[in-house]
């Protein structure tokens, strides 16, 4: 019965996720465009740090506060500020003066005094919100605040909004290619008989009026805003030190009161999970912010330096094996796949979110190599070519640019399966270790398009990957390898390919040692072999192609 709901669940959730996806090109708005690009209005302003103050109305589900923008004026004529109806800005200030603005759907536009210096100067504004946020009926998959309460009933909230942004909630500039470059300040205010957690560090706790508490916490990286949650709750605490590779870590965990003791047990994964991607993708980005996993009223989530947990302290994901191997039930599957976005996602973010694969496909490939760490190669590539049967094919990994739209879904295993094919190109270990590595070093907390990323691979391999990114990224075509043979010649070439692709793979023939055969989409290449009436080509699977065999 449970593992029927599991998969009832599971099912609910891919039909809700295409729902979403499935959006014609001509139902984009004025509105997708403004929330998606880089407009007149969020030009020449670059965001330094928020301050958030926000209160929360428990009972009627509403909220109130405060956010205080800090940025860099490069001579903006207009600011866009977003904050996404039912939700509604009561007034803007710049030190005492009030300032003016016009509404346009979800944005509201600012037209600032001009400032005598002639140079680059920071301002502040202070923006005064109010209203009663969006509900996410199924999160984490669609965004919104979260009103629960645990199983004493007592109130347990939070939010996740990736995707439809942190404008659902607070004011802000909502573009991932914009991060406060010095962080943010979040303060919350809870009634005494809760604790409020957020990003960072807590670094102060005041009692502003009697039965209630404000909880200030303070990040000191660059963060995009859908990670910046409240979660409010009966949270009880531990914590370890990780020895990690640039000196202590502080591993902090959150957890409702009754879930203690469990928690203990589960979360050394956690410690597991440092220690396999130290290896693999260089020092955590954030050790000034230090590491949480806080339990939260879902699934999961990838918010900076405070991980949403809701895996029900099960192994794998929600105690099945996506991949079918097995080896999957051998760890959390969201404290591996949440916590592998702190590198790809958080530490490096995509500018827009079509190009979300950059998060997606490398946190997806960072479920492999943690078991390759602990299990082994051979269980690595069972556990990756098991995430095959989940892939759809149904549309291009990158989305549509400048509407706040990512491609399909295909960017968890497909682009996992991508990833774990150019590995196989590259043919070194250590050199693909040190591109993962690199890119963490050489695009250290910074947003980044997929021409970067794919270029810097390509770059750093040595190898011309552009038709094969293409062709994983921009279609839905997987290579067809098809071949014949006569009595001493074996035949080969690409199909349902894009024009120019050449990609080598690996290939035994006739049950011998593996080799490289280098087809193109051309014509067919000949390669000489031992007589026989048929020959039987074997294509290493860890390559995702398909083959086709012509008699």
């Amino acid at each position: 019965m449970q593992k029927a709901l599991y998969l009832f669940i599971f099912l609910f959730v891919c039909i809700n996720l295409k729902a979403q996806q499935e959006k014609p090109a001509s139902a984009f708005t004025p509105q997708d465009t403004l929330r998606g690009s880089i407009g007149k209005g969020r030009q020449h302003w670059d965001v330094l740090h928020y301050d958030i103050l926000v209160m929360p109305d428990i009972i009627n589900q509403k909220i109130k506060g405060e956010n205080t923008i800090i940025f860099k004026d490069n001579g903006a004529d207009i600011l866009q500020i977003d904050l996404q109806d039912p939700m509604q800005i009561d007034s803007i200030k710049e030190e005492t003066t009030t300032v003016s603005f016009e509404r346009e759907g979800n944005v509201y536009w600012l037209k600032l005094k001009k400032k005598n210096e002639p140079f680059v100067i920071n301002r502040k504004i202070s923006v005064f919100f109010q209203g009663k946020p969006k509900v996410a009926v199924n999160a984490p998959w669609d965004g919104g605040w979260i009103w629960k309460t645990d199983k004493f009933n007592n109130p347990w909230i939070t939010v996740a909004c990736q995707g439809l942004g942190a404008s659902c909630w607070f004011p802000c500039k909502d573009s991932q290619e914009d991060e406060p470059d010095s962080g943010a300040n979040i303060r919350i205010l809870v009634p005494d008989s809760l604790v409020a957690i957020s990003n960072g560090r807590m670094i102060k706790k005041s009692s502003p009026q009697k039965g209630y508490s404000v909880y200030e916490w303070q990040v000191r990286n660059p963060i995009n805003n859908y990670n910046i949650i409240p979660y409010i709750g009966k949270y009880k605490h531990f914590s370890k030190t990780y020895q990690g590779l640039k000196g202590n870590l502080d591993m902090d965990f959150w957890v409702l009161e009754y879930n203690l003791e469990i928690a203990k047990m589960q979360f050394k994964d956690a410690t597991r999970m440092m220690k396999a991607f130290e290896y693999w993708f260089g020092p955590y980005p954030f050790y000034e912010d230090g590491f949480k996993l806080v339990e939260a009223p879902h699934l999961g989530m990838e918010h900076q330096s405070a991980i949403a947990y809701g895996n029900q302290f099960k192994k794998g994901y929600l105690g099945t094996d996506l991949s079918g191997s097995g080896y999957g039930l051998n760890w959390d599957f969201i404290i591996v796949h949440e916590s592998g976005h702190e590198w790809f996602g958080n530490n490096i973010t995509s500018k827009d979110i079509a190009d979300m694969w950059i998060h997606e496909s490398f946190t997806n490939y960072s479920e492999t190599l943690f078991t390759e760490y602990y299990y082994g190669k051979n269980a690595a590539q069972k556990y990756i070519t098991g995430l095959r049967k989940r892939i759809d094919n149904d549309k291009p990994i990158i989305g549509p640019y400048g509407v706040n739209k990512e491609g399909s879904s295909d960017m968890y295993d497909k682009g996992g399966n991508m990833i774990h094919t150019i590995r196989q190109l590259i043919n070194n270990d250590e050199t693909f270790k040190s591109i993962l590595k690199g890119l963490n070093k050489d695009f250290y907390h910074q947003t980044v398009t997929s021409e970067q990323i794919e270029n810097y691979i390509s770059k750093k391999s040595g190898i011309r990957l552009n038709e094969i990114f293409d062709q994983y990224l921009r279609t839905t075509k997987i290579p067809l390898l098809e071949y014949y043979s006569n009595e001493d010649n074996l035949y080969y070439k690409w199909s349902n390919t894009i024009e120019h692709f050449e990609m080598p793979v690996k290939v035994s023939i006739d049950n011998k040692k593996e080799q490289w055969i280098y087809p193109t989409n051309n014509e067919f290449k000949r390669i000489k072999i031992k007589k026989s009436t048929k020959h039987e080509l074997k294509l290493d699977e860890n390559f995702y192609i398909v083959g086709k065999y012509h008699s």
